[in-house]
This record gives structure tokens, sequence and C-alpha cells, in this order.
């Protein structure tokens, strides 16, 4: 059992990454400790060491090439990032994309690096690149300026650039050609959809000046200012950090579909302008450090604690038909945003469960329109087509509160009672409501 999504139908999204977790599960499985909560917990764990390591390796770089001083201003303005403290343990590709980016810039070829090695950095370069192909951005301007400084530009390009190129690519594509069951060059496809065919902007689109004008900001939060004397005070071979965090949000700039996790890899670039501007106050990075300290703390717990945590919550409620005798009558109706909550993963038992869908149209059919806008078009119509006989009906439906008010003559005349309000966010907007209810049929058979 299981499900996949159309970018897995559509070879639009590579095994390389999720191999490493499904790895995790079958050891799990093989040692008899496949609990629903360590599927949960472990990937998460997983990816917390990583990112521990990665900023462990960011603080090792400027001690190397600076000294301990400015390595631990770094190295605080790092740990103390919200944004980071949000992201670093979610398994998303961007985090690994991130951590991979921060373990290649500490064996890139700086001045004062005593671990550079072409080798290594563009062995980890091309691995990100291969879990996720954007990976490239960042890294073209390093590469470049590393290339254009390099004596030997053939031994760089014979004796690393392509052995290392082989020996990833090979591996993803052997990899996919194993799942996939045919060869499929998913870096290619991605970079089709998101870039020549920009279909990303069915998901929504943003001003090309959005990443400059709330993006970057949003993520950096108070580190903005400490950003920008940052870039006045280093030294001016980190230059290319700043050109590397410009190019980065110029070219993510032109592409209509914007989300602020898809610049978190250039995060770790601007906290070394933060802790070299931290360095410099000198009196006063003691106050300035507490400030920085106190008002992350706050929108981190938040954000990692409060904020939509009701998409996560709510699975609970649903694994709980697990251990449900009438689990085989049992058939959970999800009619939120597509993707809203986990899937199987959080449930781990063949429960039957559904969702609106909403894969892109593909075909070039300007007068398509998914399942999760007909939908919201008209919920209590959709329904009631949907379920036109008793028997096609859930045993439970999932939905966000706003939904309720507009469904409740569906919900009185088939029979659903309200079991569970989970709260989610105290910020709704459009389809997403404040809390998310559970209602269940009133049916002897289903629990």
């Amino acid at each position: 059992y299981g499900y996949l999504t159309w970018e897995w139908a559509t070879g639009l999204r590579g095994y390389s990454y999720p191999l490493i977790f499904a790895s995790i599960y079958k050891a799990l499985q093989l040692l008899a400790k496949d609990d629903v909560q360590l599927l949960i917990w472990v990937p998460r764990l997983a990816q917390a060491v990583l990112a521990a390591f990665a900023d462990v390796k960011l603080y090792s770089l400027v001690q190397q090439v600076e000294n301990a001083e400015t390595a631990k201003c770094v190295y605080f303005c790092q740990l103390c990032s919200w944004f980071t403290w949000y992201s670093c343990t979610r398994t998303l590709t961007n985090t690994m994309e991130t951590v991979l980016t921060i373990f290649a810039l500490s064996y890139y070829p700086i001045k004062g690096s005593k671990t550079g090695s072409s080798c290594k950095y563009l062995a980890l370069i091309a691995l990100a690149i291969v879990i996720r192909p954007t990976a490239v951005i960042p890294w073209i301007p390093l590469v470049l300026s590393h290339f254009l400084q390099e004596q030997r530009k053939a031994d760089l390009i014979l004796y690393n650039c392509i052995p290392v190129g082989l020996v990833t690519v090979g591996t993803s594509l052997i990899i996919d050609r194993v799942f996939f069951g045919k060869w499929v060059l998913v870096q290619l496809n991605f970079l089709k959809f998101n870039v020549l065919h920009n279909l990303g902007t069915f998901y929504g689109s943003h001003p090309w000046h959005w990443y400059f004008t709330q993006g970057l900001p949003v993520i950096l939060g108070t580190h903005l200012p400490f950003f920008i004397h940052g870039c006045v005070v280093a030294p001016k071979k980190y230059r290319i950090f700043l050109l590397t965090v410009i190019w980065t949000v110029l070219v993510y700039s032109m592409l209509s579909h914007k989300e602020f996790r898809f610049i978190y890899p250039v995060l770790p670039f601007c906290m070394v302008f933060c802790g070299y501007s931290l360095k410099h106050l000198k009196a006063w990075k003691k106050p300035a450090a507490t400030f920085l300290l106190l008002s992350n703390v706050v929108p981190a717990l938040y954000t990692g604690l409060i904020h939509q945590r009701g998409s996560l919550d709510v699975m609970s409620h649903v694994q709980q038909l697990c251990s449900s005798s009438y689990r085989s009558q049992a058939h959970v109706f999800f009619m939120m945003p597509c993707h809203s909550t986990p899937f199987y993963s959080h449930v781990h038992c063949p429960l039957k469960m559904r969702f609106l869908q909403c894969p892109p149209d593909l075909t070039g059919n300007q007068s398509y329109i998914d399942e999760a806008d007909v939908f919201y078009s008209n919920p209590l119509g959709w329904l009631n087509k949907e379920f036109y006989n008793d028997t096609l009906l859930p045993s439970h439906l999932i939905f966000f509160s706003v939904l309720e008010q507009e469904i409740s003559s569906f919900l009185a005349l088939r029979g659903y009672e309200k079991t569970a309000t989970v709260f989610h966010t105290h910020v709704p907007q459009g389809r997403v409501g404040s809390h998310i209810y559970v209602y269940r049929k009133k049916n002897p058979e289903v629990n």
C-alpha cells in the first residue's frame, strides 16, 4: 500500500533522497522496531543530526580562514536563525540541499582554508544537484570563480569535474532506473517543468521583486541589519559569497512560483556576514547578541511548535483507526487543499485514504481545472454529486473549519458527527482555517 503523487508518475522526482529514509524504514522493519512513532521521528532526527554537523562545519571553516572569535560570532548567528530552527529538521529536499551546500563550502578552496579539496566540494555539489537540481544555482558563481583562479584549469575539468559528474549522475540514473523501471533523467525533467515550461506557476505566482522585498528579509528576520552591516565590513575575499546570495535571489526572482524555502541554501552565506557584523560591534556585541537571541527564539518556537501544527496533530486521530477492529471498513477523506497533511508514513497501516487531487495539466489544456479547485468552487454540489449513493460515503471526513458552515447540510443529512477539533493556526487564510475538524459517520460498524 502507499501513494505516489503525480511528480513520480512523470519522472519529476528522483529516488536518491527518499532512498535514505526508505533505508532507515527498512532497518527499523528488520529490527522489528517499525513503530509508527519511530517512522515519524527517526527521519527528523536523522535530518537534525546532519544539520548539526553542517553547523559545526560552518564554524570550523570560519575558524580556519579567520579566527576563533569570528567563528564564534558566525556560529552564534547561525544557531540563532529562526528560519534555520524552523527548517533544519524538515525532510525537504531544500533542507538537504542547504546541508550539502555547507559541507561543500567547508571544502571550497577559499583563501586561508586548510581543508580545500576540489574533488570533495564538487562531489558534494553534484550530490546536492542529484537531490535537487536547483542546487546548481548558488554554485555557478563559486565554481566559476574557482575556475578563473585555478592555474591548472584542464586538470580541474579532466580529473575532478568530469569524473565526479559521471559518477554521481550515473549513480542517480541507475537508482532511478531500478525504481522507475526505465531510464529517466529526472534533473532534465525538473528543468523542463520549472524553467522551460514554468509550470510551477500552477501552484501560485509572485511579483519578480518578492524575494528582495519579502522572501530574504523574512528568512533573515532580525539578522537583516547585521547582514547589511556585515556586507560592508567583511573582507574582500567574501565578496564572492555576497555575489552568490545576490545571484541566487536574482535567478529565483525570474521564476514566477516563489517560496521561502527555495532560498534557504543562501542563509549560511548570509550568516557569515552577520557574524562579521557582530564581531565588529565590539562594546555593543553582548547587547546585540542578546537582541538576536531573544528576537529569534519567539518566532522559532512559535513557527516550530504552534503555527500550522494541526496538519500533523490530526494524523494521530487517523492513526488510531489502525488499531480499530473496524479498520477494513474505515475510509478517510481529506477535504483540504491538496497535500495539507502527511499520508501513509504517519499512519503505517493499509487504511483506505483519499485527498483532493491537484496535479497540473501537462497537455496544454487552457480550460483545465484540478479536482481541488472544482471542489472549492462548489463544495456542497461536489459532495452530493460525488457521493450520490450512501454506500460510497467515507467513514471519516477531515477538513478545515472554514468549510464547515458551507457543507453543514450535507453533514447533517448523511449522518456525520464531529469527533475531534484540532488547532491549526492563529492566522487562518483562504481555504485554511484556524482548526481542523474530524467528522465520523454515525454507523455502528465504524469506530
